[in-house]
């Protein structure tokens, strides 16, 4: 038996009963086509967590472990595995949806209201494997994220110390409710000496608009985002091309890494949140993004014809 940490949960500090919120949380794993899209970026066998929400064996994960995953497999804390179907996938929110083929039996999860939730909370951050695939942990922040891959989460929550196998976790309350599900690693301070190394967990509250949609049709009524295949990263205040999807609409556009964006449509913008927001505000996808950049001291200007990233994805095969 594996030791115990001494971050792990124990029974004696919660009311409800742990053995089974841990019966809930499963292992998620997938195999991705080689010539997916994001097969390169992310792998084509990927590997985390999940949390059953419905007694119809319905599993709630993170998106990017099931995204254009050609097969899907569900283990149990038991040791029973059973395949899966991709039901969908929610790029706005970052949620996965998972179905299993085969019986769980397992209880489902209730959720939470992460809206509720407050820097210096008391939580537990739930991977598969029981009381040693988890962790005690605290809220230490509950603020806006942007990431580079044209992401945006108005009120994400953050966690320490940090879960060592975080995609797909829950993250439990004191009421024993799913507040929300582990994303990212990320380490959070004022400089590297003094940062913390913790998880960014996406709010469970976010589901709730989208998951008539979402366990009905596999993607959510709104009207696509513009994507622009440019991964940013913020340096002094300003925005710059950290990188770039190969042959995607900024590459196509003639944009380069390590160009400063100085403006979206005249307008300056000087955090990746600001510049996530301005583009967005110009329209759906395939709305023309017009840029002022910097390269080498000089001003320049790009006009960059977005599309619908979803469009590149492969869907889930139909069981």
């Amino acid at each position: 038996m594996p030791e115990t940490s001494t971050n792990s949960p124990k029974q004696e500090d919660y009311a409800f009963d742990l053995a089974s919120v841990y019966s809930s949380v499963v292992a998620v794993r997938t195999h991705i086509p080689d010539d997916a899209f994001t097969a390169s970026i992310l792998g084509t066998e990927r590997g985390g967590n999940g949390v059953v929400i419905s007694d119809t064996g319905l599993v709630l994960t993170i998106g990017y472990l099931v995204t254009e995953a050609e097969t899907v497999w569900i283990t149990d804390v038991h040791g029973r595995a059973v395949p899966g179907h991709v039901l969908g996938y929610d790029g706005v929110t970052g949620f996965g949806m998972v179905q299993a083929l085969g019986k769980l039996d397992l209880p489902a999860l209730p959720l939470g209201n992460s809206s509720e939730v407050s820097e210096g909370d008391d939580v537990i951050v739930v991977g598969f494997g029981g009381q040693s695939g988890s962790v005690s942990a605290s809220v230490i922040a509950v603020r806006e994220f942007a990431g580079y891959w044209e992401y945006l989460l108005d009120q994400a929550i953050f966690t320490a110390p940090a879960h060592p196998n975080w995609g797909g976790t829950g993250l439990i309350g004191r009421d024993g409710k799913l507040l929300g599900i582990g994303s990212l690693f990320i380490q959070q301070g004022a400089n590297e000496r003094d940062s913390t190394d913790g998880n960014m967990i996406v709010p469970i509250d976010l589901l709730k608009p989208i998951y008539e949609d979402m366990i009905t049709t596999g993607s959510v009524k709104r009207s696509p985002r513009p994507w622009l295949g440019l991964f940013g990263t913020e340096v002094e205040d300003h925005v710059v091309v950290a990188g770039l999807s190969e042959d995607g609409p900024s590459h196509q556009a003639g944009l380069e890494v390590g160009d400063v964006v100085l403006e979206v449509d005249g307008q300056s913008v000087h955090s990746l949140a600001d510049f996530l927001r301005t583009v967005w505000a110009l329209g759906g996808a395939g709305v023309e993004v017009p840029l002022t950049i910097v390269r080498d001291e000089e001003a320049l200007e790009a006009r960059i014809e977005s599309i619908n990233r979803a469009d590149l994805l492969k869907r889930p095969r139909v069981h």
